[in-house]
């Protein structure tokens, strides 16, 4: 059976979408930049070039299998789709986000009757709803950012992910309404009668995304720093540690460490007397 997998056609997942495919061996065929539909080579995959927005509303119908999309798309639909990983990127806040000039310190501050403009209605009234505020809601496909200076609104609801946009035009976040990042969704059907296939699609993608945060760190350590190194390197199960031929006060230490903790890492095996010290990318880490 071929499973089939919609992503973003344009926007901030849709690059990324693709990349993640191809690290993970999962290479879309040759097709024109307008294509809507390409074949994975040498897989019982093929990929659907759709709107975010739509690949929600594609995959509960079941036109779709499986999707990448964001997470506040499909709060924002409340349709029922499977929602089994998180991956780790396209990561935003969907926020309120008032004039400089408005006096409120908190969105319970806010008036009554105030007009709203946002590309998620549902969700802005869900929470509006919650605080127990009036409000008119405008819906817009976009740049929410101009509408109280054209005097169209008076707040927006709208994603943030630096607020550097919001500084330009004059705005500051008052509250974070959900935080946001991309998703695999899966239909309910094809999820329940596909399982294992879609597990490995969604397998190969997360060896990626988690491979990114990490290094692979080796070296040559004297056999009396083990029980420092052991400590210092946990690892994903500890350190791999291994003989050296015609050494026997030195053996070869491999670990997987944070990307973030590298020099550290560095610094302290130099410490224990370390040589031959190498660090690397990771394509795709399989636990």
């Amino acid at each position: 059976m071929t499973l089939r997998l919609a992503i973003p056609n344009k926007g901030r997942l849709s690059e990324r979408s693709i990349e993640i495919l191809k690290q993970a061996g999962l290479e879309i065929e040759n097709g024109d930049e307008r294509r809507l539909y390409a074949n994975v080579k040498r897989q019982d995959l093929a990929v659907m070039f759709l709107r975010a927005q739509d690949i929600v509303r594609f995959v509960h119908k079941g036109a779709v299998d499986v999707g990448i999309t964001g997470y506040d798309l499909v709060l924002e639909s409340g349709l029922d789709v499977v929602v089994p990983y998180h991956l780790n990127f396209g990561r935003c806040r969907l926020s309120v986000a008032v004039p400089d000039t408005m006096g409120a310190k908190r969105p319970e501050d806010l008036p009554d009757d105030l007009v709203v403009a946002t590309s998620f209605p549902n969700l802005t009234k869900k929470y509006f709803d919650k605080l127990g505020k009036r409000v008119e809601i405008t819906s817009i496909s976009g740049a929410a950012e101009i509408a109280p200076i054209l005097g169209v609104a008076d707040i927006i609801v709208d994603l943030v992910s630096s607020g550097s946009t919001l500084k330009m035009n004059h705005l500051r976040e008052l509250a974070v309404i959900t935080e946001s990042q991309a998703v695999v969704i899966a239909n309910r059907r094809a999820y329940e009668g596909c399982e294992q296939q879609v597990q490995e699609i969604i397998s190969a993608m997360l060896s990626v995304t988690e491979a990114e945060n990490k290094k692979y760190l080796m070296a040559d350590v004297p056999r009396s720093s083990l029980e420092e190194v052991k400590k210092a390197f946990p690892g994903i199960a500890g350190p791999t540690i291994m003989n050296i031929i015609g050494r026997d006060d030195v053996v070869a230490v491999h670990v997987v460490i944070d990307k973030t903790d590298a020099f550290d890492a560095i610094n302290k095996l130099k410490r224990m007397g370390a040589t031959g010290i190498l660090l690397t990318p990771i394509d795709r880490m399989v636990p």
